[in-house]
Parts: C-alpha cells; structure tokens; sequence
C-alpha cells in the first residue's frame, strides 16, 4: 500500500511539474514575442539591422526548464510573429534557427554539468554558434528575400558608408553580421546571470514547495 501511494504521489507531483513547465513556457513566450517589437538600431550598422531581446526569456526557459522549453519558447514567438510577417516566413524561420542555435547548447552544457561555469560556457558556446549560423541563414534564406525589396548593391552601399573594404554580402555577413549576433547573444547572457536566481525559484515553481 505504501508502495502504491508513493507511486501514486509521484505520478500526481510530475503531473502538476508538468502542468507548471508549461505554463513557465507559454509565459515566457509571450514575454519573448513582445520583446521582438522592441527594437532598436545600434551603431556601426546598416539601419535595417535592428537589435531586440528576444532570446533573453529562451534563455532563461532553458536554464529553468530544460533545453526543450528553450526552443519551444523560440519556436512560439516566431509561429505568433507570423501573424504579422514581412518576409514570408522567411525572417521568423532564421530567427527560430538562430534562436535554437543559442539556447539549445547552452540548455544541454547547464544540464550535464550544473553550476554557473558551466552555464556561462554552455550560453558562450551558443552565442559563438548562433553567430555563425547566422552568416549561412542570412546569406542563404533571408537576404535572397531581401533582394526583392532592395538591390543586392544598395545593401552593400549600406555597409560601405560604415567600411569600405567590403565588396560582397558574404563579406558583409563575416564582418559585421556575425559579430553584431554574437553580442546579441552576450547581451541576453549578461542579463540572464543578473536576473536568473531571484526569479529561477518562480520559474522552477519552487516557491509552492
């Protein structure tokens, strides 16, 4: 008998686990799709290329609830996002790319090895990686878009008026792409380290323990 209530009890605490995970999801999924309106232009960039925050709750969702919560959470936002597309698809399809590129190796690195080295070595791997995925998803999905908006060559003027040593897209990807998507990435690891452990206990639904 007390074999099977403890089975039973077992069953109900992973049920309710569950329950609160996807919740945790949902929430910060919403708080992801927000905060992709909430861009901004940054120095030393064309002006088309807008920095926004959105990885920063995927981030925290994978740390908090597993990787698999993490590129939920990316895939959410770009499926809401669609709903008011300018590309097609094409622009919420490299964002989810780069998205999981970012949180999925920092989610599996935090969870072999617990501990904020290892997370920071986890979120530092998917900064370096999400940057250069982003020099193959610009150069193959979403500039070919872009084309049918804005000349190939007036986008490479744009990244001349700031260097001129740059004569091709792909140029222009490898030197200012794929940094700038690096530091996206380190913005979102900075201010995870900062807020993650007031609110990990709210996000891991610790607090009703």
């Amino acid at each position: 008998m007390y074999t099977a209530n403890t089975t039973v009890k077992t069953a109900k605490t992973a049920r309710r686990t569950n329950v609160w995970k996807m919740t945790m999801t949902a929430m910060l999924s919403a708080v992801a799709f927000i905060l992709m309106f909430l861009e901004f232009s940054v120095p030393f960039m064309p002006e088309f290329i807008k920095m926004d925050l959105s990885e920063l709750p995927a981030l925290i969702g994978t740390f908090a609830m597993g990787p698999v919560s993490g590129v939920v959470i990316c895939l959410i936002k770009n499926l809401l996002h669609l709903f008011m597309t300018s590309t097609g698809g094409v622009g919420e399809l490299s964002n989810f790319i780069l998205g999981a590129a970012f949180v999925l190796p920092a989610g599996l690195i935090y969870k072999k090895w617990k501990g904020k080295k290892s997370a920071l070595i986890g979120a530092f791997t998917g900064a370096v990686l999400m940057a250069l995925i982003s020099i193959l998803s610009n150069y193959f999905i979403v500039y070919p878009v872009y084309y049918n908006f804005m000349p190939e060559e007036t986008i490479i003027a744009a990244y001349q008026a700031i260097f001129h040593g740059v004569d091709s897209i792909l140029e222009c990807l490898i030197i200012f792409n794929a940094p700038f998507t690096f530091l996206k990435g380190l913005f979102s690891v900075v201010i995870t380290l900062v807020i993650y452990k007031p609110i990990s206990p709210f996000l891991k639904g610790d607090y009703r323990k």
